[in-house]
């Protein structure tokens, strides 16, 4: 699959390390961040400091530091329809604080780039095709998909990219976001986003759903979720 990538090359120029062609690593992982027409300016960019905060988090750098190559590529894609999967940040080699910190202030600068309803297979396609398509040499590979709904509205069906993902040995993992707002009720109304998000996006040796149920918990839940695909721990919703 060909993916067009959408990139603003000022906010690249501060990168510690671009990933490059042979760039060996512990885990390839691409943060796929919803940012469909549910979501409005101010939850783009508090997705986004939530992950800024969470990649430079001293308990992430240490989880880093565990790996037998001590270092991660991270690419973090906003996802709205069928034909908006947007790159914000390329692949980028996390190895101490200095480049966790140039990652963090690359997303946090980025202009809002993905826009309209869910198209949940599209999104994992793309992600698929960026781990496809790149020469980094990674022990693991993973999708890490957030978003507040399982529901998708045209494109390639979701059943489908997954099978293609799982096929091709890549874990997919899930952040269900029940709620960003202090005085929202945290869950849909008419189904369980996490058992959703279990039975049909998430898959692959040691996948797992975190919940997020309002905007103090976010940060958490990120930080948490990125220290279990690093050091590729349990979590209790496995596939």
């Amino acid at each position: 699959m060909r993916w067009k990538s959408f990139a603003v090359a000022a906010v690249f120029v501060m990168f510690a390390h671009t990933a490059a062609a042979d760039d060996e690593v512990d885990l390839e992982l691409v943060l796929l961040a919803d940012a469909s027409r549910s979501i409005d300016n101010a939850e783009i960019l508090f997705q986004r400091q939530g992950y800024a905060n969470a990649i430079t988090h001293p308990e992430v750098l240490d989880a880093i530091d565990q790996g037998f190559r001590q270092r991660i590529a991270v690419t973090y894609v906003e996802w709205g329809d069928a034909t908006s999967q947007e790159v914000v940040v390329p692949w980028t080699i996390i190895e101490d604080q200095a480049s966790a910190q140039a990652f963090a202030a690359a997303l946090l600068d980025a202009p809002r780039l993905a826009f309209g309803p869910n198209a949940i297979g599209n999104a994992l396609a793309a992600a698929q095709a960026l781990i496809e398509e790149n020469s980094i040499d990674a022990f693991r590979r993973v999708i890490d998909f957030s978003g507040d709904s399982a529901n998708s509205f045209g494109g390639i069906p979701i059943a489908v990219a997954r099978a293609s993902a799982l096929s091709a040995d890549i874990v997919i993992n899930g952040l269900a976001i029940l709620c960003r707002q202090d005085d929202c009720s945290g869950r849909p109304n008419v189904y369980d986003l996490e058992e959703a998000f279990a039975k049909s996006i998430v898959g692959g040796p040691g996948s797992f759903v975190v919940t997020v149920d309002g905007p103090s918990s976010f940060a958490d839940a990120v930080r948490r979720k990125l220290i279990l695909e690093i050091a590729n721990l349990d979590q209790r919703h496995r596939q």
